[in-house]
Formats: structure tokens, sequence, C-alpha cells
């Protein structure tokens, strides 16, 4: 919308709410006059289709909290022609929209506080024109571009220790030929008259619906660039580092802000989304923050007890004691030496013991396990088991 559109239309008026509306009560105004007035309940019918029309442009400014403030700033500026706004005169000489200068002059704080601008400016901005009055702007909703995702490949140690990765993109950087217009050079696109630049239309339960004539841009090019067709982009790729955190999981997806494609009218970039796939170790494993790792012994280390030692991601390896009777399976806890935590930290490394059982046995091992057997005075473990069972 230009600014004399905010100077001459009440939009609090035409929705019928007073003007420290809170969002909700625009919400349902609006709801309220879109399904009394959509076109689809009243073919044919000019002045609904008109009021439809009016409701949805008042909607699309005080729904938006930016394009609000800048309306209300605009008619808070006063003056003598209406509540808010300056005094346009429909039949002034020449038969365009006329200005009370004066007016508009004391509510800009006198002719001697223009300040670089000067009167063209001020006009340009009125009546949607520059200050040499030859060039036409074109004001489009601005929108944020759409978000994008990658994929990178890490190691497991990447994963614990953070790293850097390079990612090959498609290029979505402004067309060097039209600067990102869509346009021909010498040509400019035009505001889309459906609507009127927004990109979106209501459908009749109140919901916003991408505008079917500019497919959502809000624009309209009617001579497309030769370079890039009226898409506005430079075909191409270009290669971006970027960062993965220390502690990252399989799967997991970090976010880097303002690198996914670029936004139309204005808008801002969409956000990249790297989905990061860590490849698995040989020795050691993950549970959260906290790294695992399986460490055999032999029976008679488990039975008698001893003291192995147990390999670490980043600092050799430390010594740890296995208490006699450890049966297999069995968990330890070596504090601090997991992976980094995001808020500072390590976690732990879990060591599990298995008992590894030979598959064969020389003679006098045989007649040693045998006088072992003869002698331990234990109950039979699977007698507990079926005890528990019953």
């Amino acid at each position: 919308m230009s600014t004399k559109d905010y100077l001459e239309k009440d939009y609090y008026k035409v929705l019928g709410v007073p003007k420290n509306a809170k969002p909700e009560q625009i919400k349902k105004a609006f709801r309220k006059i879109a399904r009394e007035n959509h076109p689809d309940q009243h073919p044919g019918d000019k002045k609904a289709e008109e009021r439809f029309k009016q409701a949805s442009e008042a909607n699309d400014v005080l729904s938006d909290p930016a394009k609000r403030k800048e309306y209300d700033e605009t008619r808070s500026l006063g003056g003598p022609g209406g509540p808010g706004g300056f005094r346009f005169n429909r039949g002034a000489q020449g038969g365009g929209p006329g200005v009370n200068v004066n007016d508009l002059f004391r509510n800009m704080g006198g002719a001697g506080s223009m300040g670089g601008g000067g009167l063209g400016d001020i006009l340009g901005g009125l009546f949607g024109q520059g200050g040499t009055g030859t060039s036409t702007r074109v004001n489009a909703t601005p929108r944020r571009g759409a978000d994008v995702e990658g994929q990178a490949s890490i190691s497991f140690m990447d994963a614990v220790e953070g790293t850097t990765v390079k990612l090959r993109m498609l290029s979505d950087d402004p067309c060097p030929v039209c600067h990102g217009t869509g346009a021909e050079p010498g040509t400019m696109p035009r505001v889309c008259p459906t609507c009127e630049g927004s990109g979106v239309q209501v459908s009749m339960n109140g919901t916003t619906v991408p505008c079917p004539t500019c497919h959502g841009r809000g624009l309209i090019v009617d001579h497309p660039c030769h370079a890039c067709h009226g898409s506005g982009r430079a075909e191409g790729t270009h290669t971006m580092q970027i960062r993965i955190p220390a502690g990252v999981t399989d799967g997991q997806r970090i976010r880097v802000r303002g690198k996914g494609a670029s936004g139309e009218n204005g808008g801002a970039r969409g956000d990249l989304y790297v989905k990061v796939q860590v490849a698995p170790d040989k020795v050691f494993g993950r549970s959260g923050d906290n790294l695992t790792v399986k460490v055999p012994v032999t029976f008679p280390e488990a039975a008698l007890g001893t003291e192995i030692s147990v390999p670490t991601l980043t600092s050799g390896s430390v010594r740890l004691r296995i208490p006699a009777g450890t049966p297999s399976g069995r968990t330890f806890r070596v504090r601090g030496k997991g992976v980094s935590k995001v808020k500072g930290g390590h976690g732990d490394l879990l060591v599990t013991i298995e008992v590894s059982v030979p598959s064969h046995l020389d003679k006098k091992a045989t007649e040693a396990l045998k006088a072992y057997a003869g002698v331990v005075n234990e109950p039979n473990p699977r007698d507990a088991a079926t005890s528990d069972e019953s």
C-alpha cells in the first residue's frame, strides 16, 4: 500500500473495530465480513465484491504488526482534511488527486524542515513516484524465502569433537542482469491486480491461499528477463562452510539461519537445515552424551578380579578395577570420558564387561576345570531361575 492509500482509507472503519482493537478482534471481524460478502456466495454482486476486497485490504494491513504500525504512524501525522490524514481533493486541477500543501508542510514540521529529500521525495511517497517523477514504484508484500535442507556425512570422531563441513548447494542469488526483479532490463514488474501485491487470496472460510494469478509472488512480469527467464535467480552452484557442533547425533538437523532460499520483494532469506549422518565406530557407541564400549575379560579374570586397560576416544586409555565375581554384561562408569555436552562438561564412558569363554581347552585346562567344578560349593544358577519363575 502507498502512503496515499494509508491517508485516504480508514481500515478500522472498514472492519468496524476500534483503533485499539486486539489482533483477535481484527481477525474475527474480517472473517465475519469475508463470510457475508465472499464473491462465491454472491456471484455478480459488485457491492459485495467491493466490500470483500476492502475488508481483505484492511485485514492485510491491520493483521501485520509492522504494516499496522506504519499505517497508524502515517495517519497520526494529522490534518484538518480528515481523521488522522492529509486533505486530498479528488477534483483538483488536472483531473488527478490534489493535496493541501500547507497542511502537508505543517504536519511535516514546516517547509524548512524537509531535510535532504525535498518536496519531490515527499510527493513521491504520496503518489508512488520517485523524486524525479520518472520511476514508478512497485510495491508488493515482502515474503520470506523457503527453508532448504542439505545433508552432511561425518565420522564418529567428528561428531564427538565437532567439525566444519563444506556443502555444495544450488545457487539462489539474484540474477545479475535483472537484479532479482525477473523483468527484462528497462522494464518493471507490475503489482498483481488480483491480490494487490499480497500474493494471497482469502477463501470462504477466512484462510489465505496463494494467489492463482501471480502464483504467490504478488507481482506480474510482462517482459521476462532473457537471462533468468523471469525467475529472478541466477543459475549455478556455490560452496558454503557449515560448522557442526560437538556432540551432534546421527540424524540430527542443524539449523543455519539466513542461508536458505532468497526472499521475494525484499523478504528475508529462509534457513538452511543440515541433516547429519554419523558413521559408526568400530569400538565405541553412543548413548546420549555417554560413550559406550565393550571390553572382553577371561573367566579367571572375572572370577578372581583384575585390573584392565580401557580405551578412550581422545586420551589414550584408563585403568579400571574389575572386582572378583563380576558377571558378563555388568557395566562400569568412568566419569568425564564421554561426549562434550552442549551446555559444558562431558558425559561418561560406560564400560560393559563381556566374559570370554574359550572355544577349545587342552587336557591340562580341562582337568583343572573339572577339579574346580568338583570343589565349588555354590547353588546351581538354573535352580534359582526356575524357582523365580514358579
